[in-house]
């Protein structure tokens, strides 16, 4: 996606939030470098769910080469034919790619003025793609900051009703190891920003 400035004030807990949608789209959209790699190795968790994911993560880092990580995410990801998953708003919402779910998403792009990156080839519905979407929203990359309440129709519209079993698939997987941990990650982060935008959306009312 394509980015505007980012030199708003924006509160310290969407920074958060907006980090770790880019992480996650750092990790999915590319086998991680040796630099990203290095960099997971250095996180730390607390006791929290979200924590001890982390500190799983940060722990496989460590013992990982970067050869082992692009071997598995090409596994997972690209394969010979397709990859173990196809991490796709369309597939997982109607078991095919480039359905209506693509279409919906493109629609509401334009009109929250984000443009499809010219080196990207991925469907726009790609995991990784809308978890940075999600980041450029909350950090005002495409405009103006999203309030909270268009992020969270975004969300509830484009990653709510399939990213949770994504991730779930991906913790699962047979080809899973480095990257079991990252779908513990989204998983929790997933159900951490549903109950966020609800309990929004109850003080809202």
């Amino acid at each position: 996606m394509t980015d505007a400035a980012e030199n708003i004030s924006i509160p310290e807990e969407d920074i958060l939030r907006a980090d770790l949608y880019d992480y996650l789209a750092g990790l999915l959209s590319r086998p991680p470098t040796g630099e990203m790699l290095g960099k997971t190795a250095e996180l730390s968790g607390d006791e929290s769910d979200l924590g001890q994911a982390i500190h799983a993560l940060s722990r496989l880092a460590k013992a990982t080469k970067t050869s082992t990580a692009e071997r598995e995410f090409n596994a997972l990801f690209i394969g010979m034919a397709r990859g173990e998953l196809l991490p796709y708003a369309s597939f997982y919402l109607t078991g095919f790619l480039n359905e209506k779910p693509l279409a919906t998403l493109r629609k509401d792009m334009l009109g929250l003025a984000i443009e499809r990156a010219p080196n990207v080839f991925e469907p726009e519905d790609n995991i990784a793609s809308l978890c940075e979407m999600m980041a450029g929203m909350i950090r005002g990359r495409f405009g103006d900051p999203t309030d909270l309440m268009r992020q969270k129709d975004f969300f509830n519209k484009h990653i709510g009703p399939w990213a949770n079993h994504f991730f779930k698939d991906l913790e699962g997987a047979k080809n899973s190891v480095l990257y079991a941990p990252v779908g513990t990650v989204g998983r929790v982060f997933m159900d951490i920003e549903k109950e966020g935008f609800r309990m929004a959306s109850e003080s809202s009312t």
